[in-house]
């Protein structure tokens, strides 16, 4: 009889991205950055498996999908780092999943949305979220895996 696939090493966390961040280094690169979501997604899995983690990244332009991600994430990872993207300021349904899941949340935002167009100022999923990071552009998701790790040494 085989044995059972032995799973990667480190705690898994989801890395999701929302809306329009698959057109990273091409869209608004002033706004956003040169970075594209590969180079982010790589920046991701280095530092997650730095502090003993493991990061599932992936993004959608689609609300659904994003709320089966975090919905599956309830059983399949320890904690969640989000960029909702538009959903922030759109979608009580993505801060109903991740209320609704019980994880520590990390919010993260390339771009400071508080010095943005007035619309941007309020996130619908920041008043679930355990941290908000915003303008640190790329490094925040550094930023908020460093912290998801803390918060998940905390709570253990």
């Amino acid at each position: 009889m085989p044995n059972p696939p032995v799973p990667p090493p480190g705690v898994p966390v989801l890395v999701l991205n929302g809306p329009s961040l698959g057109l990273l280094g091409l869209r608004e690169p002033e706004v956003y950055g040169k970075d594209t979501l590969a180079d982010i997604d790589e920046l991701c899995r280095s530092t997650a498996a730095a502090r003993g983690l493991r990061a599932d990244c992936r993004q959608s332009n689609h609300e659904g999908v994003l709320i089966d991600a975090v919905h599956e994430a309830r059983t399949a990872h320890r904690g969640i780092v989000i960029n909702p993207a538009g959903y922030s300021h759109t979608s009580v349904a993505v801060r109903d999943a991740l209320a609704a899941v019980e994880l520590p949340v990390v919010e993260v935002h390339l771009s400071n949305i508080h010095r943005r167009e007035p619309f941007r100022h309020h996130s619908h999923v920041s008043a679930v979220a355990d941290t908000v990071i915003c303008g640190a552009g790329a490094h925040g998701y550094a930023l908020a895996l460093t912290h998801l790790a803390h918060l998940l040494e905390e709570n253990r």
